[in-house]
């Protein structure tokens, strides 16, 4: 499944017991509809989303930056602190594509870094040899 919202807060990085990261952020997809009466109606959906590929990516993933997530939806239910009962959507992410937004001030310290930062030394001219197979048939 695919979605396709803006993350609600900063990312953070949890580490398990046995050692693995998982990255933890919330996402809100904004959706409006007119009902019978013809007027229009504003849902926001939010999910609880959980990233174990890489820690990295938490630090792109910032209050109000787009995403287009791929991955797995499940529901949970429980009991609220007072005894109502709560339920909620969480999203297994497998894929995180960014489509921009997020903290002004990030953008800008980014920008200013990129602008500073050293040019990568360029690489030697270097030659590749390639060997070629002994058989013509390559199976």
């Amino acid at each position: 499944m695919n979605i396709i919202g803006r993350v609600t807060k900063d990312a953070t990085v949890r580490t398990l017991s046995d050692s693995r990261q998982v990255v933890n952020f919330s996402v809100a997809i904004n959706d409006s509809y007119k009902d019978r009466q013809s007027e229009r109606v504003e849902q926001t959906t939010f999910f609880e989303c959980a990233y174990w590929i890489s820690p990295r990516v938490a630090d792109w993933l910032t209050k109000g930056t787009v995403v287009e997530l791929t991955g797995r939806v499940s529901a949970r239910a429980w009991k609220g602190t007072d005894g109502e009962p709560r339920a909620g959507l969480n999203f297994n992410t497998s894929n995180i594509k960014l489509h921009g937004g997020g903290k002004k001030s990030d953008m800008v310290e980014s920008a200013q870094e990129s602008q500073t930062a050293e040019p990568a030394p360029k690489a030697e001219n270097k030659k590749l040899t390639v060997k070629e197979p002994e058989d013509d048939i390559p199976f």
